[in-house]
């Protein structure tokens, strides 16, 4: 299938939003009939149908809220920082929670998604729960799939050598965002 490449401002935006919605809606339509696939596998009992993996600085004002928006209106709730968290909850464990719980996982790659240890071990558990049947509809904004994939471009190296040494860390990080970056999903282009 690939990656679907949209270019055009705020329409596109608006499209790939569309395009979530529709998938998402008809994804929680098919795992509501087969729910006992969803209980086998621990997953799907939460409140949020879908976990959104994103580097604030990057996506929260642009992209992001127009696709929330767009959610929201299909009647689809989606767990993000600001919304899903509640003073006092214990952040790592809230997230481990709300993404083994949702039905389906969007990663939105940006250029400053690898410099947070949060979306890194995000995706780590993303990908993790894909085994057992979690649908993982990646976004490509601004950077190429082939970017996320290799460490030398997407400022990705050097944001992986801040956060230190640890070699089986960085080795789970690389496994996920190779993986992931091979998955059909949209690609949001810089010239957008």
């Amino acid at each position: 299938m690939g990656s679907v490449m949209i270019t055009k401002g705020k329409a596109w935006v608006l499209t790939v939003a569309a395009t979530i919605t529709i998938a998402a809606t008809i994804t929680i339509a098919a795992a509501a009939a087969s729910s006992s696939e969803c209980m086998s596998s621990g997953g799907c009992q939460g409140s949020f149908y879908i976990f959104i993996s994103f580097h604030g600085k990057d996506v929260r004002n642009a992209f992001l809220s127009h696709l929330l928006q767009a959610l929201e209106h299909a009647g689809i709730r989606a767990y993000v920082d600001t919304t899903g968290l509640s003073k006092g909850d214990d952040i790592a464990q809230s997230l481990g929670e709300a993404i083994r719980n949702s039905r389906i996982a969007i990663p939105i790659f940006s250029l400053n998604y690898a410099s947070s240890r949060w979306c890194l071990n995000e995706l780590v558990q993303i990908m993790d729960c894909r085994k057992w049947g979690k649908l993982v509809m990646p976004v490509f904004y601004r950077v190429e799939p082939w970017e996320v994939r290799r460490p030398t471009t997407y400022s990705l190296e050097k944001a992986l050598a801040s956060h230190g040494n640890d070699s089986e860390v960085r080795t789970r990080w690389m496994k996920a965002l190779s993986d992931a970056s091979r998955l059909s999903g949209w690609h949001l282009d810089a010239n957008g």
